[in-house]
């Protein structure tokens, strides 16, 4: 039975739809284990400080995975791992393991040490807002929290060459057992030392993150060893190409920092809200946006490599239009849909009325740019698989430095104006609402989203080519469709709240599960109706039996 079991996880498969849905299926299941995790922090600590402090603690470890981590990130490892495989030389490969890995290591150990030393003196500057007491609760969790930038990194490493051996579903567990360890931390951890238990539990996941990954490894009889032979002509090409990527991405975690700074400036509670809400956001754009552009991207870059230019964008233009397909309705289900999403997922215990009406006003904003999200991944894999680095950092940079802007502008000034209050209200219904000001922060953070995926539209046909007719149609149709889905689903909220009662568990989540439903069916119709593309796609992958399709070697999605 385990060795059937294990067979199966080391499948692979082929094809754009399968690989997407395969994906999205596994990250789906680790979603769902992170609202557990989020229901349980919900209902045991409430949108307050306690909650405040421990996801501030995660900035600068965070900082840290994403500033070094990035360097030994799939995308760049995975081609020098094939081709060491490709040419059959074990010794090779094991000697390139063991370099990177001690380089890494290293590397991590020594700007953990610094972290630690400075994290005292940090605190000024990424929670200004917190007195004395909270500040030294912060620094002790974010100390704990550097072993796992150190862990996952680790982990990132090994899952390379996991995927370059094409055993994805063994990375794919990964994530579930990182979030295992935190449900440890807030179950046994806690109640045992405390509040930095739960950044113990943060560590016990990273540590299971990277444990999972070593059957294969020592199945393969790759045994990486710590050594100084370093070659720095390797190092120097590799520095090379993922330095781009590398500030991208950091620009991206220095925004959230920024963000998460001002939520601390704010009322008890607003770190925890803002996180909140973007978990929930953030699960149509992992199972969705990740999972279509890591699908897509090997053939991307085959194509490109093979001069294949108009086949290239077609490519690109239809994994675009799968992504409008689902996260345009999804969308607009999850504005309509947010209180009942918000209460079924995060109402208990100490998560009282006003965290929920934060919180879902807080989703409602995000949910705006989830396909914005979405595509700026897609055309990001885009251009690496064009072997342009230098514009998606331009366009990121330039997009962070905007929504920072943003922040310092609309998240401090206008919600103390009085119209900026009549603002807040009239938006998303949380007039005379306590700590409302933290709605500031999700509306920034959707402007710049925004930005970044136009500019990424408009550059990407600039530069590689016109989009088919096609995409622009899919976008029409599947606008139309998620404005259909969103109406239906709020008039059926208003038809279902005399029948059920919605001051219970199951009267809230059957409301809106039954709204979300119809919604989704009055989608899929006009969709039908209007001979939708990629719904015939979709119906084709799933009439094929996807999950015994042939082998894919996608790229490792991101944590």
């Amino acid at each position: 039975m385990v060795r059937q079991l294990f067979r199966w996880f080391n499948r692979e498969f082929n094809g754009l739809q399968e690989a997407a849905i395969l994906l999205g299926l596994a990250s789906l299941a680790s979603q769902l284990l992170g609202l557990g995790r989020d229901r349980l922090l919900a209902a045991r600590f409430g949108a307050g400080a306690e909650l405040d402090i421990y996801y501030a603690a995660f900035r600068v470890p965070d900082l840290l995975y994403v500033s070094l981590g990035s360097f030994i990130s799939a995308g760049i490892i995975i081609p020098f791992v094939v081709r060491y495989l490709t040419a059959g030389d074990r010794v090779a490969t094991q000697a390139f393991f063991s370099r990177l890995l001690s380089v890494f290591g290293l590397a991590m150990i020594l700007a953990s040490a610094v972290a630690y030393w400075l994290m005292p003196r940090l605190g000024p500057l990424v929670v200004p807002g917190f007195d004395a007491a909270a500040t030294a609760a912060w620094v002790a969790l974010a100390r704990v929290i550097l072993w796992s930038p150190l862990l996952l990194g680790l982990s990132n490493l090994l899952g390379s060459f996991t995927q370059s051996l094409r055993k994805f579903f063994i990375f794919a567990l990964s994530p579930l057992f990182y979030n295992l360890g935190i449900i440890g931390g807030i179950l046994f951890f806690y109640p045992r030392f405390g509040l930095v238990g739960l950044a113990w539990g943060v560590a016990l996941g990273a540590a299971l993150h990277l444990a999972i990954q070593l059957p294969t490894l020592f199945h393969h009889d790759l045994r990486p060893r710590l050594t100084l032979a370093f070659d720095w002509r390797e190092l120097r090409q590799l520095f090379a190409i993922s330095l781009p990527r590398t500030l991208a991405l950091s620009a991206s975690q220095l925004v959230t920092m920024v963000l998460v700074a001002f939520a601390s400036l704010l009322a008890a509670g607003s770190i925890a809200v803002f996180n909140f809400a973007f978990a929930l956001q953030s699960i149509p754009l992992a199972i969705i946006g990740v999972s279509y552009s890591v699908a897509a991207f090997p053939t991307l870059a085959r194509l490109f490599s093979a001069g294949e230019r108009a086949d290239f964008v077609a490519y690109l233009s239809r994994a675009a239009g799968s992504i409008l397909f689902w996260t345009l309705p999804l969308a607009a289900l999850l504005i309509v849909l947010r209180a009942q999403i918000v209460r079924v997922v995060l109402g208990a215990g100490r998560f009282s009325w006003t965290d929920t009406r934060l919180t879902a006003a807080a989703l409602a904003l995000f949910a705006v740019s989830v396909a914005a999200q979405c595509l700026s991944l897609l055309f990001i894999r885009g251009y690496y698989a064009g072997g342009q680095t230098k514009k998606p950092l331009l366009i990121n940079l330039v997009s962070s430095a905007v929504t920072v802007g943003l922040a310092l502008s609309v998240g401090y000034w206008l919600p103390g104006l009085p119209f900026g209050r009549q603002f807040w209200g009239a938006l998303v219904r949380v007039d005379e609402v306590a700590g409302a000001t933290v709605l500031a922060l999700p509306l920034v953070f959707s402007i710049g989203a925004i930005l970044n995926a136009v500019w990424f539209w408009f550059a990407f046909e600039r530069d590689f080519g016109s989009y088919p007719a096609t995409l622009l149609a899919t976008g029409r149709q599947s606008l139309l469709g998620a404005f259909f889905a969103g109406l239906a689903a709020y008039l059926t909220l208003r038809v279902l709240a005399l029948p059920l009662d919605t001051a219970t568990l199951v009267g809230i989540f059957s409301q809106g599960f039954l709204a979300g439903l119809v919604g989704l069916a009055v989608n899929f119709g006009w969709l039908y109706w209007r001979g939708n593309h990629e719904l015939n796609e979709l119906w084709l992958a799933l009439r094929h039996r996807f999950w015994l399709a042939k082998p894919l070697s996608p790229e490792m999605p991101e944590l």
